[in-house]
């Protein structure tokens, strides 16, 4: 009788169920949109109780396709990192919004923590920047405005969506993996324990917080779905998709173009420390020891495409872009800076806007869409810079996420970087690497080398453009961005 690795992938626009047999196949999936809440500019929120209903719904339709509970070996859960949750232990309900990544409200504490000499620390410690980006300084600010949460006491719990579902899930387990620790701002990367330091920097209660643990083993079961199901993997998304595209050794390198776009090289068992604001971060922890990754994350990506079709009007569907940028020669003079929501890697900027630079009559909503598109291998092109300065280059690059579906993007890229580009036939990599890592801990693998069968096969893209012609399409870029940059400081 076929058994199944279940996977839940939370992500920040939609929350998805899928099935994995052991050879990487998806055998089926299910998938509904999580509602995003702006109550002010710069701010984003989610509903978790919704988070977790909708959880709820998409996995029981998955356990029901697999022929019931017993059918499935063990849960992997990958989730949208560094969003924060906050439920009361007695209740298990939530007590205020989750904030959620790409939230900016603590912009103004950041400054002020940088501004008191406090990020070289937070660096050194961390591995991470003061920047809204991470959780620590989201909990600050939550504790200091939304008096309920201090007024829970000892009820109170905090943690990162993968929390949120284990607690719910097990009905009281309160964990996280090493991974989504690492993106808090409050977890010692070298030691992989909470750091006080940090707790007392950001003002954040440690007795809220969940115990970190590995990324796969057994993390409790689940009977909410008739039957006693094992949790086995855990990882956020970045670091799943990273498993996923089985970059497991040094220098191996991964972009995931979602929502936001995020880079990661894999480091080895030795943290990596950049000069060029770049972000130190844990690749993976499996039986205690753990292995880091160099990141570099971009804010806005398939958000941008989004924006441009539901806030603009100027699509009807994101996969209308493709045949925009096909035709017309070039951007004709136009870039776009997406800093909808600050810029992230290497510039850092929370307070950037975005801009749409090089408009004249002659120019139509083709050579916007295509200046959307080249911003994502523009944005990669200054990682890729970055990454190259900290003495981790890229070799080939591994891309993933829901824009990478696009020929035209994919072939920018391999242009623009000047290197080939891999795109796996499967571009689930984040849900295919939790389902790796709950294969490791259900007893399926020993090891991510031999998980990594799961990958399957891939398709490349060499670059095919003159160097005169990145050239300047990088110099344009070179003065957009800088535009932007400039206005912000």
């Amino acid at each position: 009788m076929d058994r199944y690795l279940l996977v839940i992938d939370e992500g920040t626009t939609s929350t998805r169920a899928m099935l994995f047999t052991a050879d990487g196949r998806c055998a089926a999936s299910e998938a509904t949109p999580l509602d995003q809440h702006y109550p002010r500019p710069g701010r984003v929120e989610h509903d978790a109780a919704e988070i977790w209903r909708k959880t709820l719904r998409v996995t029981a339709a998955m356990v029901a396709q697999a022929g019931g509970a017993d059918r499935i070996a063990g849960i992997g859960i990958t989730n949208q990192r560094e969003t924060v949750v906050f439920w009361d232990r007695t209740t298990g309900e939530p007590l205020a919004p989750a904030i959620v990544w790409q939230d900016r409200r603590t912009a103004a504490d950041c400054a002020a923590l940088r501004d008191a000499g406090h990020e070289a620390a937070v660096q050194d410690r961390t591995g991470l920047l003061l920047d809204p980006y991470f959780s620590g300084s989201k909990i600050g600010w939550a504790m200091r405005e939304w008096p309920e949460l201090a007024a829970a006491g000892d009820r109170l719990a905090v943690g990162t969506i993968d929390s949120w579902l284990i607690w719910k899930l097990t009905g009281g387990a309160h964990l996280t993996d090493a991974t989504n620790a690492s993106r808090t701002a409050l977890m010692a990367i070298g030691a992989g324990v909470w750091d006080d330091e940090m707790i007392a920097l950001f003002g954040v209660p440690r007795a809220a917080l969940p115990e970190i643990v590995d990324c796969a083993g057994r993390f409790g079961t689940t009977s909410a779905f008739g039957g006693s199901i094992p949790i086995c993997g855990i990882a956020g998304d970045q670091q799943a998709a990273s498993i996923g595209q089985a970059c497991t050794r040094p220098g191996e390198t991964k972009a995931t173009f979602g929502t936001g776009a995020f880079i990661l090289t894999h480091a080895g068992a030795t943290q990596p420390r950049s000069d060029h604001r770049l972000l130190s971060t844990v690749a993976a922890q499996l039986g205690g020891v753990r292995s880091y990754a160099l990141e570099g994350s971009v804010f806005v990506a398939g958000s941008l495409v989004q924006w441009l079709r539901d806030s603009l009007g100027l699509i009807a569907s994101a996969a209308e872009t493709e045949g925009l940028a096909r035709s017309v020669p070039d951007n004709g003079g136009v870039f776009l800076v997406p800093a909808l929501s600050g810029l992230g890697a290497p510039w850092w900027e929370p307070g950037a806007r975005g801009a749409i630079s090089g408009l004249s009559f002659a120019a139509g909503k083709a050579h916007v869409a295509r200046a959307a598109l080249e911003a994502m291998a523009h944005q990669a092109h200054d990682l890729k810079t970055a990454f190259a300065a900290d003495g981790q280059d890229w070799r080939t690059l591994r891309i993933d996420g829901g824009m990478v579906a696009n020929d035209w993007m994919a072939q920018d890229l391999a242009d623009m970087l000047g290197l080939t580009v891999e795109r796996p036939e499967f571009a689930e990599t984040t849900a295919l690497g939790a389902a790796m890592l709950a294969g490791i801990g259900a007893g399926w693998f020993a090891d991510l080398d031999e998980a990594a069968a799961m990958r399957g096969a891939v398709e490349t893209f060499e670059p095919a453009i003159d160097d005169d012609v990145r050239t300047a399409r990088l110099a344009g870029w070179k003065a957009a961005v800088g535009s932007v940059v400039a206005l912000a400081g």
